[in-house]
């Protein structure tokens, strides 16, 4: 079982794909999002989103936004976002 993840700006798709895992920064601090977690609705903190999958990692830097869960499926939205180096997309 993979997580679907969606990651947009205010102006465009950054990165989709799937994951076997989803950690961000919230204003309640880090969370870790793995498949089957409960649904959830998350205001998230500028840093660092670090999405692992097969194959290699991807790290974007985001400057704040809001992060959903539902059905294994993760959708973050920034203000703005940027995949960093080293990344798949």
């Amino acid at each position: 079982m993979a997580l679907a993840v969606e990651l947009v700006a205010a102006d465009r798709r950054v990165w989709d794909g799937d994951a076997s895992r989803v950690v961000a920064r919230t204003t309640d601090g880090e969370i870790g999002i793995l498949p089957g977690h409960a649904p959830l609705l998350g205001v998230l903190v500028e840093g660092e989103i670090r999405i692992s999958g097969e194959g290699a990692d991807v790290v974007a830097t985001i400057d704040g936004g809001f992060l959903s869960v539902d059905h294994d499926r993760v959708t973050i939205v920034a203000e703005t976002a940027r995949v960093g180096a080293g990344s798949e997309n």
